[in-house]
């Protein structure tokens, strides 16, 4: 595992940490644990061949991680009974996004 495989997993957990503690500062661990279990999403990751490869992008590749999922995941910002968990899907596909460029720089 690389510098940059560790670096992006632990993005995973900072920044929805930070989100929590910033903008659901009265329930940050709440907010936190929620969007915290959003990364189960990585499931998808089992059905891929193998199962993990560093030069790959999830983008587009693994089927929760495809742009009609990422709809989805952006609407369920818009309910509040959704939102904590339409945030935590849209910030690790935004992670996974920014990952996919790092990759290629």
């Amino acid at each position: 595992m690389t510098i940059a495989s560790i670096v992006h997993l632990l993005l995973h957990v900072v920044v929805p940490a930070l989100v929590a503690a910033i903008f659901f500062r009265d329930r940050w661990l709440r907010a936190f644990l929620l969007m915290l279990a959003t990364m189960i999403v990585d499931a998808d990751h089992l059905l891929a061949t193998p199962i993990y490869n560093p030069g790959r992008c999830s983008i587009g590749f693994h089927p929760l991680h495809t742009l009609p999922a990422i709809v989805l995941y952006a609407v369920l910002v818009l309910p509040k009974s959704t939102r904590l968990i339409g945030i935590g899907l849209s910030i690790h596909m935004a992670l996974d996004l920014v990952d996919c460029g790092v990759m290629r720089w």
